[in-house]
């Protein structure tokens, strides 16, 4: 098993600079940043995300990180607007997820979920699910 260490070097992945603020990170600091704002209560900012992998896929960022309630807020308020999205027909389905580290891909590292919406047709086969983040494993059958 690969450490991160490793992982960095092979793959020449710069470790990212730890932020202290939500306020820090790329989706809050590009230009016109506030346009990409769907939502925002005294815990969470919702973002557009800056790299959409599909319409609609969204960063659900929690304004302070002290305890674990600030990220369960962003996984329960993903959860809702995926399911919404499903009654309103915007989407069929949807996977929520969150990178945390460098080995799992995170780039920015102020915590944030994920809401990516999934409708039919729009891989192949989608069987697996969030298991494909590994080549290979999705299918779990074979």
């Amino acid at each position: 098993m690969m450490t991160s260490a490793a992982i960095q070097e092979e793959y020449k992945i710069d470790e990212p600079e730890k932020l202290s603020s939500y306020k820090d990170a790329p989706w809050a600091t590009a230009p016109k940043a506030y346009q990409n704002i769907v939502h925002e209560d005294e815990n969470v900012i919702v973002f557009k995300d800056g790299f959409p992998v599909t319409e609609g896929h969204l960063l659900f960022v929690p304004k302070k990180i002290k305890q674990r309630l600030d990220i369960t807020r962003c996984f329960e308020l993903a959860y809702d607007w995926g399911v919404k999205g499903i009654l309103d027909t915007k989407w069929d389905a949807f996977n929520v997820g969150i990178n945390n580290g460098v080995a799992a891909g995170q780039s920015v590292m102020w915590p944030h979920v994920h809401m990516i919406p999934r409708r039919n047709g729009d891989t192949p086969n989608p069987k697996g699910g969030v298991r494909n983040v590994i080549p290979l494993k999705g299918n779990y059958k074979s």
